[in-house]
């Protein structure tokens, strides 16, 4: 349990770290008008606001720091 603890502190810190740089990108295909054999697609893509980022830090070193105190 104490490792698993860690394990997934330090997972959230390095994910946390990566969304608050603003690097992790999602993109959303949407088909928005179809006319017979005609269609018009729609894409949109935006990233993770960097307030999720630092929340994942915290969260992480919480869970690090949990891990590290339990016997």
């Amino acid at each position: 349990m104490r490792l698993g603890l860690i394990l997934a502190g330090i997972l959230l810190v390095i994910l946390g770290a990566v969304a608050f740089t603003g690097v992790l990108d999602f993109t959303h295909d949407g088909q928005t008008v179809q006319i017979g054999d005609v269609a018009a697609s729609m894409k949109d893509e935006r990233s993770l606001p960097q307030w999720m980022g630092l929340i994942g830090i915290a969260v992480g070193l919480a869970l690090i720091g949990t891990g590290a105190l339990r016997k």
